[in-house]
């Protein structure tokens, strides 16, 4: 192979279009079958996927490829993503794959890797695993050839593993509550879940038709969550994303809550009753300073890690954390999931708001926070604009002009072809001004030149 498959999150593109093609899959999952049987002589893998049309062309190919490689294969059907993870280990699986582009739209696909203890591989393991897709032997034979299967009951056992995330004896009678499921991987177990813990729920983005996923709705388009929280008085929002590892709220006023503020109020309550493992919260450098700066003054440490939630665990692991997360939703809970879990990071908010009997509003809403500029620069797939000599002296420039009073990164989309721009600091026309002239640059860019002199 001369592309690298893998990205931040697993291999994700275009359905019907390289990578995300029948054969690159078959060979991507025989790769992974022959990978893993070499390693420890694995046989079961577990295959979960959202709502997406294309996963019935993606699911197939993976289990041809893997069948090919002697594994047996288990069929969850439409499921979150955390889920998987969770079934990974509780059905002794060796390897658990989740097919999804995540918050991606319909048209996009991607198949995420879990290990036989429920966390996603690591980039040795990756790396092997694509090193081996131009190799065609070590085919099992055909008495050993995987066969395959559909588990029973998967989303109720979902359900209730992410039950346990809640406070034993505490109930949501009396609330009323909107799950905005994106039309996704959560839409019957999200509402399901709320329901049976005693909330009246409002169901949006709970009728998935293979193409809807994530249009106007969910966690990245939040609006109709919000619409839907202040049209029936609801007591709080909880909106997905396609395969629910990403959560954001919306508070009865109809205001956002973001991944940063709900880190703050989880870290909060698990430090006031001793639970928050090494004192630190571990974000990503996306997240807002003002969240550094309240933990700080009440004794709580922030690390910082690369984005994407599988650095974010890395780094948990390595310095026994149990919270950590992105301001974009992806929290992790490691005293219950393995990988970010939507759902289960609302249930944290829905018990500080019934343990405090008062508005979301305020409970949700922990510090004030510096103001921050995101923007997104569409750019050629595979172009390196960030390669540029001009780009790189103009960023170096504009970081300058920040200097400590704020923060700018400028960063590939791990997932989609973007170039992230973030400006923090207080002064949001400067930030503004900043974004401009790097989104202008970018713009122009159309490959390496030398920088003037």
């Amino acid at each position: 192979m001369t592309n690298r498959l893998f990205g931040t999150d697993g291999v994700r593109g275009r359905a019907n279009a390289w990578p995300i093609l029948p054969e690159v899959v078959m060979r991507l999952g025989r790769s992974a079958g022959r990978h893993l049987v070499r390693a420890g002589g694995a046989r079961t893998v577990v295959i979960g996927k959202d709502t997406r049309l294309s996963g019935y062309m993606v699911e197939s190919a993976l289990v041809s490829g893997f069948t090919s490689a002697g594994m047996n294969v288990v069929l969850t059907g439409p499921l979150p993503t955390p889920a998987i993870g969770m079934l990974t280990r509780s059905l002794r699986a060796d390897l658990g794959v989740m097919i999804s582009a995540s918050h991606n739209p319909h048209w996009d696909n991607g198949i995420k890797f879990f290990g036989a203890d429920g966390y996603k591989l690591s980039d040795a393991d990756e790396a092997a695993i694509e090193a081996g897709m131009d190799h065609d032997g070590d085919l099992a034979p055909p008495a050993e050839i995987g066969h395959t299967r559909r588990i029973n009951g998967a989303g109720e056992r979902y359900v209730e593993f992410a039950k346990r995330a809640f406070p034993r004896g505490l109930r949501l009678d009396g609330l009323r509550v909107v799950v905005d499921a994106a039309h996704g991987a959560a839409h019957r177990v999200g509402p399901d879940l709320i329901w049976e813990l005693g909330a009246e729920v409002i169901r949006v983005g709970t009728e998935p038709d293979g193409i809807n996923i994530n249009a106007g709705c969910g966690s990245t388009a939040p609006q109709a969550c919000i619409d839907a929280v202040l049209a029936h008085g609801a007591d709080l929002g909880i909106a997905l994303d396609g395969d629910a590892d990403r959560v954001h709220l919306i508070d009865e006023k109809g205001r956002l809550i973001d991944g940063d503020q709900l880190m703050c109020v989880i870290a909060e309550r698990a430090h006031a009753r001793g639970r928050l493992a090494q004192n630190t919260l571990v974000a990503t450098v996306m997240s807002n300073i003002g969240l550094e700066r309240h933990l700080s003054a009440r004794g709580i440490a922030l690390v910082r890690t690369g984005v994407g939630d599988r650095y974010v665990v890395e780094r948990m692991r390595q310095l026994g954390c149990n919270l950590g997360g992105e301001q974009s939703g992806h929290i992790i809970l490691s005293d219950f999931s393995t990988t970010g879990d939507g759902l289960v990071a609302a249930l944290q908010a829905l018990a500080a708001i019934r343990e405090a009997d008062r508005p979301a509003s305020e409970v949700l809403s922990r510090f004030q926070p510096v103001p921050q500029l995101l923007r997104n620069v569409a750019v050629a797939r595979g172009a390196t604009p960030l390669a540029d000599p001009v780009v790189a002296a103009l960023i170096a420039q504009m970081n300058a002009r920040l200097g400590a009073s704020g923060r700018l990164l400028v960063r590939p989309s791990g997932t989609e072809p973007l170039v992230r721009i973030m400006a923090e600091g207080d002064d949001p026309d400067l930030l503004s001004q900043i974004a401009d002239r790097i989104a202008g640059a970018l713009q122009e860019t159309d490959g390496p030149r030398s920088a003037p002199q």
